[in-house]
């Protein structure tokens, strides 16, 4: 049984959805005092169970004895997935619907976040399973699930690659982060300044700093050398996270080298430029095309 929680607005109706899709009985909304009635009776198949704060019946007490006594049960296997974003994700999210918070329909949305946050704080200490959504979108959420929950699944880890500006702050999710500000910046070429990290040829100027060749080397053996260490202690995913100064420009080159370099090497690997998905989003970014920004 998985049981999914979170704050509104996180991706909790995702997950369920998700989940039946891979084959879960998928209940959402369920009061927690009925949660114990559906391991009654003999086995089926494994049980998605949605529970929010604004379902019949919660309390945040109620819902944590739930979980102890399902946890107490020696037949089942309980784990708790708590969903969440960033406060000023979750705002944003909500300005874009437009929809009221179920917590403060008659106030601000914030109001109601912060709300949430407090009262789900408990039940987040104890989960298993914490899913930070602010850095994904609907298709990066439903690949997240699918690899922590499919059983055909076989990857023993999923390593995930970010880019990213150091100006607008550095990705929540990160097991590991590298600045590459130290490495010559094409942001002072002019002919190279609106082209990103994806073109040959701001690789090849990164490429061609002294520092890169040692640095890249020393960087891809210690990755490669954890990788494994990572998979003997049960990891399932790994965050690597790059960034310089834009998010364009060099931490783009290293993130792509580096991504390279480990699905060589037999890894599973997915890459994330995130300043570049973002302004894409307003205008196409291409490796030879239109300014995106510095």
């Amino acid at each position: 049984m998985v049981l999914v929680t979170g704050p509104s607005g996180a991706g909790r109706s995702t997950v369920i959805a998700t989940l039946e899709d891979l084959g879960y009985e998928a209940i959402n909304n369920l009061p927690p005092s009925l949660v114990p009635r559906l391991t009654e009776g003999p086995a089926g198949r494994p049980l998605a169970v949605g529970i929010h704060v604004r379902g019949r019946d919660f309390s945040v007490a109620a819902m944590i004895a739930m979980i102890e006594t399902l946890r107490a049960d020696p037949g089942l296997i309980v784990e708790v997935l708590y969903v969440e974003a960033a406060p000023d994700v979750l705002m944003r999210r909500y300005s874009e619907t437009r929809r009221r918070h179920p917590m403060a329909p008659d106030k601000a949305p914030m109001d109601g976040i912060l709300l949430e946050f407090e009262m789900l704080s408990p039940v987040r200490l104890i989960a298993d399973l914490l899913l930070d959504t602010s850095a994904m979108s609907p298709h990066d959420l439903r690949a997240e699930v699918t690899r922590l929950f499919d059983p055909g699944h076989v990857a023993p880890l999923a390593v995930t690659i970010y880019s990213f500006s150091y100006k607008r702050g550095v990705p929540r999710m990160l097991d590991m982060m590298f600045d590459c500000r130290f490495l010559a910046n094409p942001h002072w070429v002019p002919e190279l300044r609106a082209l990103t990290g994806l073109d040959p040829r701001v690789a090849a100027y990164v490429m061609a700093d002294p520092n890169h060749a040692p640095f890249f080397a020393k960087l891809r053996d210690l990755i490669l050398f954890l990788l494994p260490a990572h998979v003997a202690e049960g990891k399932t995913h790994l965050a690597i996270g790059f960034g310089c100064t834009g998010g364009q420009h060099r931490s783009v080159t290293l993130a792509e080298e580096m991504s390279k370099a480990l699905a060589e090497a037999g890894w599973h690997v997915s890459k994330h430029h995130r300043e570049l998905e973002r302004l894409s989003v307003a205008q196409p970014v291409t490796s030879g095309g239109g300014v995106i920004g510095a």
